[in-house]
């Protein structure tokens, strides 16, 4: 049973490498996926350097900060979404893996498929949800509350990126997986 943690070269690829135009846009979707893992691991190295220097500001300067909380949110709530489809790609997310060494190739190809389609069905919703946020934060001018009042748009505006990316992961896995040339699992 895999955790995620361990880093084992020898692993199999868990995006079987299929051909055509599936494999050409499973391809882009996987340079995205690095492309915004980076630019995730950055934002939490961000994330981590506003609370600090909020904590030196406030406790030793004695200059309040109320901008910090924010931004943090902000940049984990992009790290967070963002990078779930990098982490969906990785089969780094639910999909009941403790049955895997238990079942036979066949029934774990029909595991992640179901896995796969309940998460899409879920994910597609939630993505909709997130764009319909997007939209309202957009037209209504939505802010927070806060004193410094940013928009709401920027954490929404992540949230529905995020989403959508990991749709079109999860959606790329289910055809994949109803492709009789995919590798099995």
């Amino acid at each position: 049973m895999s955790h995620g943690f361990e880093l084992d070269d020898n692993k199999p690829t868990q995006a079987p490498k299929v051909g055509g135009l599936l494999g050409s846009v499973v391809n882009l979707q996987q340079k995205i996926n690095n492309i915004v893992m980076t630019v995730s691991m950055l934002a939490l190295l961000a994330a981590c350097l506003v609370l600090t220097l909020s904590v030196v500001l406030r406790y030793f300067l004695k200059v309040p900060t109320d901008w910090q909380d924010e931004v943090s949110v902000f940049l984990l709530v992009g790290a967070v979404f963002m990078c779930a489809a990098f982490v969906q790609g990785e089969r780094g997310h639910i999909g009941i893996s403790a049955l895997e060494g238990f079942l036979s190739p066949l029934v774990n190809r029909l595991r992640l498929l179901v896995c796969d389609i309940a998460s899409f069905t879920f994910c597609t919703f939630f993505t909709y949800k997130a764009w319909s946020m997007l939209h309202e934060a957009v037209v209504e001018g939505q802010t927070s509350s806060s004193s410094w009042g940013p928009p709401l748009w920027i954490p929404y505006g992540l949230l529905a990126a995020g989403m959508t990316l990991l749709c079109f992961q999860i959606l790329f896995q289910i055809l994949i997986g109803l492709n009789s040339k995919g590798v099995k699992q």
